[in-house]
């Protein structure tokens, strides 16, 4: 699960637990319905301080969200099946180029203290 996915349903919980509609919360954070309902999707990241309207709006502090979002994401069990060969490993210096060590059709990785593939002089 994503950090702005957690912020979210954190965010859902807490408006619907409060009976409060997102027109309410969008007006009480200056905020557009649309935004609103994008973060609480989990599909925009809220800034610091666009969070912190939210939650005055709905009346709990950023801590307190952030601890339900803490313990939602520690007990994910989706968090916890990740393995070892699921971690993302640079190839080369571009960012294009990760891929996920220990795919099948991946590409060989390359070891960290290489620093990346080297051309031939032919």
């Amino acid at each position: 699960m994503l950090l702005r996915e957690a912020i979210g349903s954190g965010l859902r919980r807490a408006r619907t637990a409060r009976r409060r509609t997102l027109r309410d919360i969008s007006r009480g954070a200056r905020v557009s319905l649309g935004y609103l309902s994008e973060v609480e999707r989990g599909r925009k990241e809220p800034s610091s301080e666009l969070l912190a309207a939210i939650c005055e709006a709905l009346g709990i502090t950023v801590a307190d969200l952030l601890t339900s979002v803490v313990r939602e994401m520690s007990t994910d069990p989706a968090a916890h099946d990740r393995t070892a060969d699921e971690v993302l490993v640079p190839i080369g210096q571009r960012h294009a180029e990760l891929r996920l060590a220990g795919r099948p059709g991946a590409g060989a990785a390359v070891p960290a203290s290489s620093g990346g593939p080297v051309a031939s002089a032919a």
